[in-house]
C-alpha cells in the first residue's frame, strides 16, 4: 500500500519538486498539491492522506495554523517545510502536533526518509533543528531557580519502568534497542511507549523527548 502525501507550499515550483521527488518512489503517492494553508486543510479533508508536507509561511492560513487543525481534526502526519530554522517555529509547529520539521534545503533522500518514517508512526527533525532544540531547552532550565528544575508532578503518573522507557527513548533508542536495554520484547517496549504519550498528554514521540528534557528526566551527555 503507498503512502499517500500532500505537498503544501505556496511556491509552485517547490511545490512540484516535492512531489516529483515523492511521486518517483514506488512506496508513495502524491494525491494533492496545496498552495497555503486553508487549501491544505480541505485537501487532508478531501483526500485523507497519511502523510502532509506543509511550509510554515504561507498566504491565507500559515503553516502552523494548518497544522494545529490537521492535527486536531485526523491522523493525518505533519511534516513542517521551511527555510527559517528558528527556534519559536520548531517550539510552536511541535506543540501543534507535528511530526516533523525539516529545512527546504534538505536532500532528496532525507526528504523520502522524511515521509516513510512519520507515516510508520515515528518522528523526526532535522538534525540542526534538534540540536538547537536540546541546547534551548537546557539554558531554559539553567535560567529556573533549583526548586524551578525539579522535575513536574505530571511524571509521577508513571510507573518506574515507563519513566525508564521514556529516558531511553528521549537518548534516541528505537524500541527495538529499548527492549534490547530493558530485557524486555518489543511489543512491551510498544505498550509502555504507548501509556507514556497517553498518560502525559503528548502526541508522538518528538513530544515525548521535549518532555523529557523539560522535566529534567534527562540531559544533553547523560549516559
Amino acid at each position: 500500500m503507498s503512502i499517500r502525501v500532500v505537498v503544501a507550499d505556496d511556491q509552485e515550483l517547490v511545490r512540484a519538486g516535492f512531489g516529483m521527488i515523492l511521486d518517483a518512489q514506488d512506496d508513495i503517492e502524491v494525491v494533492a498539491e496545496a498552495g497555503d494553508g486553508e487549501e491544505a486543510v480541505a485537501a487532508v479533508r478531501r483526500h485523507g492522506p497519511d502523510v502532509l508536507l506543509l511550509d510554515i509561511r504561507m498566504p491565507v492560513m500559515d503553516g502552523l495554523e494548518a497544522a494545529r487543525r490537521v492535527c486536531a481534526q485526523s491522523c493525518c502526519k505533519v511534516v513542517m517545510l521551511t527555510t527559517f530554522d528558528l527556534d519559536e517555529y520548531v517550539y510552536e509547529a511541535l506543540y501543534a502536533g507535528a511530526s516533523g520539521f525539516l529545512l527546504k534545503d534538505v536532500r532528496r533522500d532525507d526528504l523520502v526518509h522524511a515521509v516513510r518514517v512519520v507515516a510508520a508512526g515515528d518522528s523526526l527533525l532535522a538534525p540542526a533543528v534538534t540540536r538547537r532544540l536540546v541546547a534551548d531547552i537546557v539554558r531554559r532550565r539553567r535560567e529556573r531557580s533549583a526548586a524551578e528544575a525539579a522535575p513536574p508532578q505530571r511524571l509521577d503518573a508513571l510507573t518506574a519502568r515507563e519513566v525508564e522507557t521514556l529516558r531511553l527513548l528521549a537518548r534516541g533508542l528505537s524500541n527495538a534497542e529499548i527492549a534490547t536495554t530493558l530485557f524486555v520484547s518489543e511489543h512491551t517496549v510498544k505498550t509502555h511507549v504507548s501509556n507514556v504519550l497517553s498518560k502525559l498528554g503528548l502526541r508522538d514521540r518528538v513530544q515525548a523527548v521535549i518532555c523529557a528534557y523539560e522535566t529534567g528526566l534527562i540531559t544533553p551527555g547523560s549516559p
